[in-house]
């Protein structure tokens, strides 16, 4: 049914049962699949930051992104090469994860999303902006919720 499957993680305790559920599905779909996660973006320097002597620079974000990246994915890529599954690992530098998934999707021509939902609702959903909703709500590629 689907062939390459994008599997989404914050490395939350949701997030990592959402993982297991999908490498499982991938497996009886005998897909691919791609474990995801978007990590945020360089900010610059606040005044006080600069007078504190807390300056980043760009190269060092790029690698203290790429390790939190890889510490979020390190679970996802142990059950998967446990289950014998073929995968990769991608990541991006995003303060819009919802954005960032779906683009993920379009970019590694995934057919199919398999993400976890935290489960909040009512005023709860509305403040902690639940991003499997934003993914629901925007994307062109068919989402599959674990809850």
């Amino acid at each position: 049914m689907y062939k390459h499957i994008l599997i989404p993680t914050d490395g939350s305790e949701v997030a990592e049962k959402a993982v297991a559920a999908g490498i499982e599905f991938a497996r009886e779909s005998d897909a691919r699949v791609t474990f995801f996660t978007a990590v945020p973006e360089y900010q610059p320097p606040t005044e006080c930051d600069v007078r504190a002597g807390k300056l980043v620079s760009f190269a060092d974000f790029d690698r203290e992104s790429e390790k939190r990246a890889n510490d979020i994915l390190s679970n996802a890529t142990r059950a998967a090469r446990a289950a014998r599954l073929d995968f990769d690992t991608d990541f991006v530098q995003s303060n819009q994860p919802w954005q960032a998934i779906i683009d993920a999707a379009k970019r590694l021509c995934c057919d199919a999303i398999f993400m976890a939902s935290h489960g909040h609702s009512g005023l709860a959903a509305v403040w902690h902006s639940s991003q499997t909703r934003e993914v629901l709500t925007h994307s062109t590629v068919p989402t599959l919720v674990y809850r």
